[in-house]
């Protein structure tokens, strides 16, 4: 009597094939998160995952060099063009929504130092939310400790800022998102944070306007009450007067 063979026992996940972005966006959903272009997700990517992330983009973008009628298969300068975008975009230009937040060792205002601290120009490269063209500037940041304040190093200002601007973002909002955190961190009396920026949405595209630049600030906390302060601040930056 011929036995029936054993049934396989290997079972395929419900999700396999499920695109890494969908999982991605239904965690999003279950915990009722914001994922706006310039909003950190880090949290809800799980180990691997950026990677096949990557592969996805890669796929799409592809589809968008053959929509644009761009023969990669016989061009040797694009054909591995939808890797390279796709990796420049996950790994680099906006890691910082794909990425968690960097080390930040904080000491203790040990000396109560309480005077203006500048630190600057660093400098900002971002894209515009709106064509993902570069966002290339320059920022200040002026904090106001108390004895009370989170202490961190120089360069700790510079890993924030590039972190926050790695994403596709809008100026006025990169500026307030940058002063959230660095408040949360240093939790200091005031904080004042000037960015200047060339936009290329502007100067590559549209009005084609070389020369012109966006300025804002956001201030906070003493630094919104003493005008002087204010002024002390802006007279300190270097070529801004």
């Amino acid at each position: 009597m011929l036995r029936e063979p054993a049934a396989d026992m290997t079972t395929a996940s419900p999700d396999e094939g499920t695109p890494v972005s969908v999982k991605i966006r239904e965690r999003l959903a279950a915990a009722r998160k914001r994922y706006n272009a310039n909003d950190n997700i880090a949290e809800f990517i799980e180990p691997g995952e950026l990677e096949k992330l990557l592969d996805e983009v890669e796929h799409k973008m592809q589809g968008v060099l053959d929509s644009l009628v761009i023969d990669t298969a016989k061009d040797h300068n694009t054909r591995t063009t939808a890797r390279r975008v796709a990796k420049m975009y996950v790994n680099e230009v906006f890691k910082g929504r794909y990425t968690q937040a960097p080390a930040i060792t904080e000491f203790p205002n040990a000396e109560h130092l309480n005077e203006l601290m500048i630190v600057g120009p660093i400098t900002v490269r971002s894209a515009c939310s709106h064509h993902f063209c570069p966002v290339i500037g320059k920022i200040w940041i002026g904090v106001l400790p108390n004895e009370h304040t989170n202490v961190i190093g120089l360069s700790k200002y510079a890993r924030l800022v590039d972190w926050v601007m790695g994403r596709p973002q809008i100026q006025e909002e990169a500026v307030v998102q940058l002063a959230d955190l660095i408040m949360e961190k240093t939790q200091p009396d005031g904080l004042a944070i000037v960015m200047e920026a060339s936009h290329f949405c502007m100067s590559w595209r549209g009005v084609r306007e070389m020369d012109s630049k966006m300025l804002n600030s956001v201030m906070r906390g003493v630094f919104l009450k003493d005008p002087t302060l204010r002024r002390e601040f802006l007279s300190l930056i270097p070529g801004r007067n």
